[in-house]
């Protein structure tokens, strides 16, 4: 029972993604890199906007911003692109949608806003500290509430041998 079960959830696995892989791989809109420091610059590309029908907009949304970006020039490999540069952003993910000039939709993408050198520093978000310190308070007396227990077992068990 347990093979059955077994192969049938990896074929249901294979057939979903089988069925979703296509569309990733399709992107129409591209950002690159997915990840830039603040102050750094993506590259917003629409591959299937055609050129000749006029400039794509890219819609930019976020923690902090919500503006449209005009493209500049005809990407490399075929749609139009623009640089963004995120001097000002908010760390954070932000989604951009892209329109075509004869008004079509061209997909979306995603990057991530990070702070220069890394990781966010501290991961704090402005609180005193007070729950961080109830909640070693209740481990440290869970732990020698058990050690109490542990003790009181083994004093008991010492005297029923005797």
């Amino acid at each position: 029972m347990k093979v059955k079960t077994v192969l049938v959830s990896a074929a249901v696995g294979v057939g979903l993604g089988t069925l979703l892989l296509p569309g990733a791989a399709l992107a129409d809109t591209v950002v690159s890199p997915a990840t830039t420091p603040v102050g750094g610059t993506v590259v917003l590309t629409a591959t299937t906007c055609n050129p000749k029908s006029g400039d794509a907009i890219f819609r930019v949304t976020g923690p902090n911003r919500d503006q449209n970006v005009r493209s500049t020039t005809a990407a490399a490999g075929g749609g139009l692109s623009a640089e963004l540069f995120t001097a000002g952003f908010t760390l954070g993910t932000y989604t951009v949608t892209a329109t075509c000039g004869d008004g079509s939709a061209a997909g979306r993408a995603t990057f991530t806003v990070t702070p220069i050198g890394g990781a966010q520093a501290g991961g704090r978000d402005g609180a005193d500290g007070t729950g961080a310190l109830a909640a070693g308070g209740v481990l440290l007396g869970s732990a020698a509430g058990g050690a109490l227990i542990l003790a009181r077992r083994r004093r008991h068990m010492a005297a029923a041998t005797l």
